[in-house]
């Protein structure tokens, strides 16, 4: 269902703190629909579209990755770029509780604990992107670069993307 009004959730504000510029859009959230759903009814590119994740390693620590929407992520490379053996998706309970967002709004913006983010580096080239903001059906469209300003100090850039 598609918000009728755009909540202040705590990505928007931390976008807002930070000064970051951006414009949140809405559409029709749905169970599964994924990045998808959203770039096919807002007119998005897809591949501009981007996923949060949230992961956990192998010492249950969690951290978070953005990736395009149209690819995956490569979890052996992943593991290989944290400096661990496995790391695994988290499920979507333990998720909700470590990011503070429902999966499927989950941004990586104002995030109940603080996790590091590791950021396909093919995001950074990219004029706009378009990531959750905190809740089911709102993205917001912003510049790459801000990701890097919200999240100050905690960005890793890696490149494990797996084309979908």
């Amino acid at each position: 269902m598609k918000p009728d009004t755009i909540p202040r959730t705590n990505a928007l504000r931390a976008l807002d703190a930070a000064k970051v510029a951006y414009e949140a859009r809405t559409y029709d959230y749905t169970e599964h629909g994924g990045t998808i759903q959203a770039a096919r009814e807002l007119g998005l590119d897809h591949h501009a579209t981007i996923k949060t994740i949230i992961l956990e390693d192998e010492n249950k620590k969690p951290f978070v990755c953005l990736m395009h929407g149209d690819c995956e992520i490569s979890t052996k490379n992943l593991a290989r770029a944290r400096g661990c053996k496995t790391v695994v998706t988290c499920a979507p309970a333990v998720a909700d509780r470590h990011s503070g967002y429902h999966v499927g709004g989950t941004s990586p913006f104002g995030t109940r604990r603080r996790m590091t983010v590791y950021v396909q580096k093919t995001i950074y080239g990219l004029r706009e992107i378009y990531i959750n903001a905190g809740h089911r059906g709102i993205l917001v469209a912003m510049a790459p670069a801000g990701i890097d300003t919200v999240l100050a100090g905690l960005t890793v850039p890696v490149d494990v993307a797996i084309p979908g």
